[in-house]
């Protein structure tokens, strides 16, 4: 596998998901690549994209294009957008199901201890973002109404202090 990452400059989630999934549409991905985030912080505070893929051939192509491809990824805690089973994760599975057809592999609950029952539900809301920790992609979710568990991230956050 071929691991790499551009800086692409952009500065919210929500616009290095739309960049993500764009480029790797253009660049014919398929089902078993990883797209990834990356948060950077410092001086220029930005999302950074870092894909792994079974050819060297998209990192040449961006680097066609214009991006600066760098070898690796910039840390080991990148936030999944693209990833094996990603496309059939919707509206609402066990946890069984999330496991079993997809790359992910453990779903954590916020505010408890272990793991969810196998048979617990999950909403999806069409918006699954996992994250690599200590080499397991593990997505985080949360108690809902109806007892059901939702990814802790939300598909469409409203941004801080969006009514001043």
């Amino acid at each position: 596998m071929n691991t790499f990452w551009i800086d692409t400059g952009t500065t919210t989630l929500g616009e290095a998901d739309r960049l993500l999934t764009s480029l790797a549409a253009g660049l014919g991905l398929t089902e078993d690549a990883f797209g990834c985030t990356h948060l950077v912080r410092g001086d220029r505070p930005r999302v950074v994209l870092s894909f792994t893929v079974a050819s060297a051939e998209p990192a040449r192509r961006l680097a066609a294009d214009g991006y600066e491809v760098t070898a690796g990824t910039p840390d080991d805690a990148g936030r999944a957008v693209l990833f094996p089973g990603a496309s059939a994760l919707t509206g609402t599975l066990t946890v069984a199901e999330l496991l079993r057809t997809s790359a992910i592999d453990r779903v954590t609950v916020l505010g408890t201890a272990g793991e969810p029952d196998l048979g617990q539900r999950l909403m999806t809301r069409d918006h699954v973002r996992p994250a690599w920790q200590a080499g397991e992609l593990v997505l985080t979710a949360m108690p809902a109404a109806g007892g059901v568990l939702v990814p802790f991230e939300e598909p469409d956050p409203t941004p801080c202090c969006a009514d001043h």
